[in-house]
């Protein structure tokens, strides 16, 4: 709770912000390092927040990409035996023990999630993200995959199994977008953010 409370005092201001996800073991020298790097900046000139992991890879990158953009870079650090230490470009930070309250303070201050490749820890990020917009326990927001030969095979696996054994809808699937565009995922997210600017109760105010 004291985690929770503490990152609710820290972020109460930060207006919309987007929030990636990523494996930690994505090397500098990776086309998807240079991708969330890319994307950190062009979200932060857009005036967006970025929220990451804080840790390496590409929780770096994308930490990397808004700082030095001149935007706001915020990690969410959590203590983890393989990570040896968090980044180094971080406007705030907070740090976790608890993946619990870690992940809720994503889903409390994201306006959209952009998820890159990654291991398990991405994989528990979307798939929470996912069900809880499906079951409406946070507001609507994109869901962004990119990296779309990652992506691919795991979506075909959902609509080949889940949807043919109708354990999930039609309009599931449609919670996520697939693009290797960064265009594609800003307009996406500028969109939304376009839409429910006065929506209080659906999504956070827009900074002044």
């Amino acid at each position: 709770m004291s985690e929770l409370q503490e990152a609710a005092d820290t972020l109460r201001e930060i207006g919309w912000s987007v929030s990636i996800f990523g494996s930690a073991r994505i090397r500098p020298d990776s086309p998807y390092y240079a991708l969330a790097e890319n994307l950190g900046a062009r979200l932060a000139k857009a005036g967006l927040t970025v929220i990451a992991g804080g840790g390496p890879g590409i929780m770096e990158a994308a930490n990397k990409g808004a700082f030095e953009a001149g935007g706001t870079s915020i990690g969410l650090n959590i203590k983890l035996p393989h990570e040896a230490a968090n980044n180094h470009y971080q406007t705030r930070s907070l740090h976790f023990d608890y993946f619990y309250s870690r992940k809720a303070t994503f889903f409390m201050h994201s306006a959209a999630y952009i998820v890159l490749p990654g291991g398990w820890g991405t994989m528990d990020e979307v798939f929470e993200v996912m069900t809880l917009v499906q079951t409406r326990k946070i507001p609507p927001a994109p869901i962004i995959l990119m990296g779309s030969s990652y992506w691919n095979g795991l979506i075909d696996w959902m609509r080949e199994q889940m949807l043919a054994s109708k354990y999930i809808g039609p309009h599931d699937i449609d919670l996520l977008t697939i693009t290797d565009d960064i265009g594609v995922a800003l307009s996406a997210i500028e969109t939304f953010c376009a839409e429910f600017r006065h929506e209080r109760e659906e999504a956070p105010a827009l900074p002044e």
